[in-house]
């Protein structure tokens, strides 16, 4: 399994209340959380890269 790395986050604590509603209602942890959401935002990016190189 690969490790994985440490990131110190600062974030308003208006932001950590609404991610941190938005996990428990997806079930998961708030770092969970933010994993699924940077994961996601990235895997469109790079779909998004794919399709203007292609045109």
């Amino acid at each position: 399994m690969s490790k994985k790395k440490s990131v110190l986050l600062r974030i308003n604590p208006e932001l950590w209340d609404d991610l941190n509603a938005w996990a428990k209602d997806e079930l998961r942890s708030l770092n969970g959380q933010i994993e699924y959401i940077l994961r996601e935002a990235v895997r469109q990016r790079k779909k998004k890269r794919r399709k203007d190189e292609d045109e």
